[in-house]
């Protein structure tokens, strides 16, 4: 396969494949880290670190460092435990701690690097395709309160991030889709012609799967790249999230519920969003009967019911992108057309229910 181009962010690159490893023995080389640490769960300490470890050339004191795996681990207590350790293994500002694993892993990781001495040098290497293709772009890094997403967090960047699609045979076939949900978000927020690629979920089991992440990282880049502080244009990657978090939230706090991948409630967020289009924007509505079948092609449909409505749009108010009171919405005019800071009534929501569920 052809070497895919390193992608140029604000200051740093993003570097695929083969040459992502040339890149960072290279720069560990140039780069006297006092310290290394590799932060993993117990998932990516089995099952990726040991192909990560024979990628390096040179002899190099790694220190790892584990934390249970799970977004109900991403919070400042485990924050508190990684620091902890950092200081008791000797940590300085000269060290580096390398981010080995998916978004939960790398916001943690890339927030514990930021905030441990005022900040050291921190390093990502996403193994799953919804860290590849959403969190290593844009420099978001942070961690949960209680059931509330990334509510505390800094933005910062990476020195450099590594994407390897090797990692992806690591994965369960439901953590491969969750990130696709991702993917088919950059196709209908800013590239028809990527979405219609994605339509077919079988195309995840190809070879253009490196194709694919890398338009999805050049999408996010452009966006980013734009609006680094998510001020304007950049809302518009919250397409489907400002639902689909409090979907995912209502789900992983109710016992009685089976919790949602991120990917799964982002779809559902999609379907939502693309309904809630068509009342504001008059996207089109063969459009929205076609986002609603692709969506349902990757994911299974979830059971809501009328009681579960307003729990959920309560959940919605904790949402990081309002302001003022408000509720923003991101919406579509037409694929690969988005407009944001949409305001939208509850009685419009609970008919955008109806219509997932019907």
């Amino acid at each position: 396969m052809a070497q895919l181009q390193s992608i140029h962010c604000s200051d740093y690159l993003i570097h695929f494949g083969n040459e992502s490893y040339n890149q960072l023995n290279k720069h560990l080389k140039d780069t006297n880290y006092s310290t290394i640490f590799i932060l993993v769960d117990e998932n990516t300490h089995n099952y990726c670190l040991p192909y990560f470890m024979s990628q390096i050339t040179g002899d190099y004191n790694f220190e790892i460092i584990e934390i249970d795996a799970g977004e109900e681990f991403k919070n400042l207590e485990t924050c508190s435990g990684v620091w902890s350790a950092l200081s008791e293994l000797g940590a300085d500002r000269k060290s580096l701690i390398i981010n080995l694993g998916g978004g939960v892993i790398t916001d943690l990781g890339g927030f514990v690097a930021s905030t441990f001495m005022r900040g050291i040098n921190f390093i990502n290497v996403p193994t799953t395709l919804l860290s590849m293709v959403d969190a290593s772009v844009g420099g978001k890094t942070g961690v949960d309160l209680g059931l509330l997403k990334n509510q505390v967090g800094v933005f910062n960047n990476p020195v450099m991030v590594l994407i390897d699609s090797f990692y992806l045979k690591t994965l369960p076939h439901e953590q491969l889709r969750s990130g696709s949900a991702e993917m088919l978000k950059h196709g209908l927020i800013y590239d028809e012609e990527y979405w219609n690629k994605l339509k077919d979920p079988a195309v995840l089991n190809t070879k253009l799967i490196d194709d694919l992440i890398h338009r999805s990282v050049v999408i996010k880049n452009e966006i980013v790249l734009q609006d680094p502080h998510e001020g304007g244009l950049r809302k518009i990657v919250n397409f489907g999230h400002t639902l689909g978090h409090a979907i995912e939230t209502y789900f992983l706090k109710n016992d009685d519920k089976k919790s949602l991948l991120h990917g799964e409630a982002i779809a559902i967020g999609m379907i939502l969003a693309a309904y809630l289009s068509t009342q504001i924007e008059n996207f089109p509505e063969k459009k929205l009967h076609e986002i609603k079948s692709t969506m349902l092609s990757y994911f299974n449909k979830v059971d809501f019911g009328k009681d579960d409505y307003a729990a959920i749009i309560d959940l919605m108010k904790f949402d990081k992108k309002n302001s003022h009171g408000n509720i923003n919405f991101v919406l579509l005019k037409n694929t690969g057309q988005s407009v944001f800071d949409k305001k939208v009534s509850n009685e419009l929501i609970i008919k955008a229910f109806e219509f997932y569920k019907n």
